[in-house]
């Protein structure tokens, strides 16, 4: 190796990005990843609409560079963008994630305000775009998924995202840019949108409540937000480009899950399994083989599914005695 090519390596392995530019910063994990780059004393500049409820983040807000404006309208963005200069962008934000938006018109807004903030800040400079796909890209699967499996998405929040991850990554490709694009599976912890299954499930068992269940036989990948969030700050600090799940790595028969969130609350209250039939498209068996991103970034989940749900009941009990 020549001195030159030594030099550079040692640089390149020893850089850390430090400006980093992030949309959905006031999401589930979009503010866990907020808080863990504002934490590393990084700087931080977030794309925040007016009306954005920011209770995830508000302690942090004075502590980062609030752009407002909306994904839709990214013109304004383009003069503090420039100015702030980011090392790194990061695209967390997606409208219509649950399941009742999943076929909705907005899944193409989403598609084509993803490709407007990839052109823009392509315009102001190079720097690494990491966007947050799916594991509804690959549709129902019926065992460990790999990034090599077909996509074949059923629902067009799914085709959505499988869209946007490819037509990024095939324009990266052609100017050099540095990309990478992760599909997460299923992430839970405290703060998460309490209309998803593991909150749901949690506030009606804290107060003796039956919940309406389907038969649960699905085997399910959960990662802990906490470990999702260092996964995607991982791969700011690596070389880890192109396609990766973001997933434990790890699965449970999800009613063994339910019963296991039951017995840490309260083992006498019964489990309205089979109450609820399961939705169309109901994915089976979703599992990431994590693999790949665990060779490129060195990241490994660290919070097991047991610690994680007992961590995850303690903040909901200390809310609801709060509310109480």
């Amino acid at each position: 190796m020549s001195i030159q090519s030594l030099i550079f390596a040692v640089v390149k392995t020893n850089y850390r990005m430090n400006k980093i530019f992030i949309t959905g910063a006031t999401g589930f994990v979009g503010s866990r990843v907020t808080r863990l780059l504002v934490e590393q004393g990084r700087e931080v500049a977030i794309l925040m609409r007016t009306n954005s409820n920011s209770h995830r983040i508000d302690d942090l807000l004075s502590r980062c560079k609030v752009f407002r404006g909306d994904m839709l309208c990214l013109k304004a963005l383009r003069k503090p963008l420039l100015t702030f200069s980011p090392d790194a962008v990061l695209h967390l934000a997606w409208e219509g994630v649950k399941g009742s938006d999943r076929n909705s018109p907005i899944q193409m807004q989403n598609l084509k305000a993803s490709i407007d903030l990839y052109q823009l800040t392509e315009e102001i400079g190079r720097s690494l775009f990491v966007g947050l796909g799916s594991q509804a890209e690959y549709g129902p699967q019926s065992g460990r998924i790999h990034e090599s499996d077909p996509a074949k998405p059923v629902e067009l929040y799914g085709a959505a995202k499988y869209a946007t991850g490819l037509i990024l990554q095939r324009t990266a490709n052609i100017t050099n840019r540095p990309f990478s694009w992760l599909r997460l599976f299923s992430s839970y912890g405290p703060n998460d949108d309490p209309s998803w299954l593991i909150p749901y499930l949690i506030n009606c068992l804290l107060v003796g409540e039956t919940p309406s269940l389907t038969d649960a036989e699905q085997i399910w990948d959960y990662l802990h937000v906490d470990d999702a969030a260092a996964a995607i700050v991982a791969v700011i600090d690596s070389d880890a480009r192109g396609f990766f799940n973001l997933g434990s790595g790890q699965a449970r028969v999800l009613r063994e899950i339910i019963t296991m969130i039951r017995d840490q609350i309260n083992p006498s209250i019964p489990l309205g399994f089979g109450k609820l039939p399961y939705r169309f498209g109901q994915v089976m068996h979703l599992e990431a083989d994590n693999s790949a991103l665990l060779r490129a970034t060195k990241w490994l989940p660290k919070v097991s599914l047991e610690e994680g749900l007992a961590s995850t009941i303690a903040w909901h009990r200390a809310k609801n005695s709060l509310v109480i």
